[in-house]
């Protein structure tokens, strides 16, 4: 009977499966709630049976055949990368290709073929269409712009494509909104004010599982091509919700100044010449303040308003207390207080003549007599337009030119880089004019700075941490290298898919790959330096002495000879543990053990947000793994010999 035999008998398997089995089987028939813990008891017990008597066989083998011809093969290539000059070739050529990769990752950005992402290119689960008619649009007609827009888009929601009978198995639901709370969260904030003159048309889709592989950012294309060029005059946008923290608009430039009507225009001119280049991947340019809100200018005759006792303070207060209202006391009712606020009722406030012919009534300072003057006795009016809104950012005035992407463009350090240059031959902009690039450019490159802090800061706890471990500064150089150089798997890997470099995601998967090297690493070089400890205490040398060549040769080969399973293993168990995540596979094993359905589908939120983390770690660990068990011996030995020849009396005889 062999040693596996005596840990798993048969007398123990069937004993254990009969009881774990048995109840699994009765929770089952039960159909209790519990019915899913059945289902595990009884899996267990079938697996525990398939291992004994078929997978544990398989296992033995890997271990015991496969493993062992990879060691004696990877006994055999170490010896030949540790022999004569290859060691200098290998670590030589190995920085070369970093420096290669680097270059090749530049130039697929510049191609366009690898783009740079804030954060992933999410797919729609709202689709947003944004109306927005000039200032001081009566709501009546934004409502009935807004219904037949609602209709166009329906049009599309509801093709066939997208039916199953009378159900849609793309869309959940769709709400259109006019006036307050119609405008766009990333330009007008959480304004709850009242925008006559805004709709907006908001899609919802149902969960990603629900949609029969259906594709929203194609329904976006849809709805965003029945509505263009449609509506002369109207500026519509359709937007999907964005992905991750607030960062703004990818196309944002900033216009401060003193002179706001300066801005606007010089805003209005930039915005046209950008127009003018036909760049590809702009949206729609539109500007966030404009100068065309109807207002009515009020203008006080002052000597005469002197002449008749009036003060324009009583004026401008009769005027707003007519519009706004007057606090006339307070109502309460069961404890709550109620503000009784008079002022005209809606057809009055906007009459022109019931507003200017009303009476101020005072009493006169000098007599003591009370006093009624009409409004109009001592104003002026003339219609005019005004800004829509005054914004400032740092005590500055400011006004934005900003634009989403076109769908299917994700890259907007890209278009924003060919903004720049096409704006190096606009001759508009005036000398009290700053122009800044800002939004979600300005966002990425903070994040970026940021995680690339993190990264050098944490590289130089580690290495503190390894000096104090090693008691030496060669081995936590080496790890620190070795960790440079598993960046030739993540921008290899990249480059040759073509997958985006997403900033926030891909440089947490470095972070992780970092830990992941250092792991190898130290593993690697412990038990090297174990083993010449051990040859240094066989000799009788001390621990200022060092061994010969052969011994350093033989003990770096023994060593990762011994650390190769663990060093493969690591890799292997990391890799096929990510790959699920780095693919989309998604399997709901609540269900699969409840109602024997895994309701398995690939893609989803997760795989577009983790996803190019998973394959950040995946293309880094197929490099790092070769670097632990060839390059990081070979740097060891290449370190050590130079010790050698510097404290060539400490080497033993």
């Amino acid at each position: 009977m062999t040693t596996e035999d005596k840990d798993m008998p048969l007398k123990r398997i069937v004993w254990i499966t009969s009881i774990v089995g048995g109840i699994g089987l009765l929770i089952l028939i039960s159909g209790s709630s519990y019915r899913s813990l059945g289902s595990i008891m009884v899996v267990t017990a079938v697996m525990l049976w398939i291992y004994r008597l078929g997978l544990r066989r398989m296992v033995n083998y890997f271990q015991e055949k496969i493993l062992t011809r990879w060691e004696r093969l990877y006994e055999k290539t170490l010896r030949v990368a540790l022999k004569g000059k290859r060691p200098y070739v290998i670590a030589i050529a190995t920085v070369i290709l970093l420096f290669v990769t680097f270059a090749g990752f530049g130039g697929s950005v510049a191609s366009q073929r690898t783009k740079i992402e804030f954060f992933p290119d999410n797919t729609p689960n709202q689709i947003i269409v944004y109306i927005e008619y000039p200032q001081g649009t009566d709501i009546a007609k934004t409502n009935e712009i807004t219904k037949d827009i609602e209709k166009r888009v329906y049009s599309i929601l509801n093709a066939t494509e997208y039916m199953e009978g009378d159900r849609n198995f793309l869309v959940e639901s769709a709400v259109s909104q006019v006036g307050a709370g119609a405008g766009n969260p990333q330009t007008d904030g959480a304004s709850a004010a009242e925008m006559p003159h805004k709709g907006k048309v908001t899609v919802s889709m149902r969960e990603y599982k629900y949609r029969n592989g259906a594709d929203s950012k194609v329904l976006q294309k849809e709805v965003q091509k029945v509505l263009q060029d449609v509506y002369p005059g109207l500026a519509i946008s359709v937007e999907k919700d964005a992905a991750g923290p607030p960062q703004g608009y990818p196309i944002n430039i900033e216009l401060e100044g003193e002179d706001y009507a300066e801005l606007i225009f010089t805003a209005e001119k930039m915005k046209d010449f950008i127009n003018s280049r036909s760049i590809q991947g702009i949206d729609q340019l539109k500007i966030d303040v404009n100068k065309s809100k109807p207002s009515l200018q009020v203008e006080i005759d002052r000597e005469k308003a002197g002449e008749l006792g009036v003060t324009a303070s009583q004026v401008g207060q009769q005027l707003r207390n007519s519009i706004f209202g007057s606090k006339a006391g307070v109502y309460k009712e069961d404890g709550d207080d109620y503000d009784i606020y008079i002022r005209f009722n809606e057809a009055n406030k906007y009459n022109k003549n019931a507003l200017f012919d009303q009476k101020i009534t005072f009493r006169d300072p000098s007599n003591g007599q009370i006093k009624e003057v009409p409004v109009s006795a001592v104003t002026k009016q003339k219609n005019t337009s005004g800004f829509s809104a005054i914004k400032h950012k740092r005590l500055e005035r400011v006004v934005t030119v900003y634009s989403a992407l076109s769908p299917g463009y994700t890259d907007a350090g890209a278009i924003v880089a060919q903004i720049q240059k096409e704006m190096e031959g606009f001759s508009g902009k005036p000398k009290g004019v700053k122009i800044d690039y800002t939004g979600q450019i300005e966002e990425q490159n903070k994040q970026m700075a940021f995680l690339m802090g993190a990264f050098f800061s944490g590289l130089g706890l580690i290495f503190l941490i390894l000096i104090f471990q090693f008691n030496s500064v060669s081995k936590p150089a080496i790890i620190m290298l070795a960790i440079f150089l598993s960046l030739i798997g993540v921008f290899g890997g990249l480059i040759i898919t073509g997958k985006p470099f997403v900033i926030m995601m891909t440089m947490m998967g470095i972070i992780s790959l970092a830990g992941i090297v250092v792991n190898n690493g130290v593993v690697l070089l412990d038990y090297t330096q174990l083993l010449i400890d051990r040859k240094k205490a066989q000799f009788g040398l001390t621990k200022k002495q060092m061994v010969d060549k052969d011994t350093l040769f033989e003990a770096i080969v023994l060593a990762g000879k011994a650390r190769l399973r663990p060093v493969l293993l690591t890799a292997i168990t990391t890799i096929l543990g990510l790959i699920p995540l780095a693919t989309g596979l998604n399997i709901n094993f609540f269900t699969l053990f409840s109602e024997f359905d895994a309701n398995i589908y690939m893609g989803g939120d997760n795989v577009i947000f983790w996803g190019p983390l998973a394959w950040t770690i995946i293309y880094g660990l197929f490099i790092a793994t070769f670097l632990t068990l060839i390059v990081v011996p070979v740097l060891f030995l290449i370190a050590e010999k130079l010790k050698m020849r510097l404290y060539a009396k400490r080497v033993a005889a």
